[in-house]
């Protein structure tokens, strides 16, 4: 499970990715410049997800988990 912290981090990498597809590329003059780098941003939402971060604080849908129960006489 993820720690908080990476939860939140995750959160403020989307955010950021929203506002970078909302436009964060700008002109002066003749050249055109961007805030941040999207690759960037996917790259680290990708391995927080891949460690288990997710937006909400709740666990990631772990399928597969087995549990096994052994009835005992007594």
């Amino acid at each position: 499970m993820a720690s908080a912290l990476q939860n939140e981090r995750l959160r403020q990498y989307v955010e950021a990715e929203k506002r970078v597809l909302s436009g964060q590329s700008y002109t002066i003059g003749n050249r055109q410049l961007t805030r941040a780098n999207l690759a960037e941003i996917r790259k680290a939402i990708d391995g927080l997800v891949a460690s288990g971060a997710t937006i909400d604080d709740s666990e990631p849908n772990r399928r597969g988990n087995v549990r096994r129960v052994v009835f005992m006489d007594g």
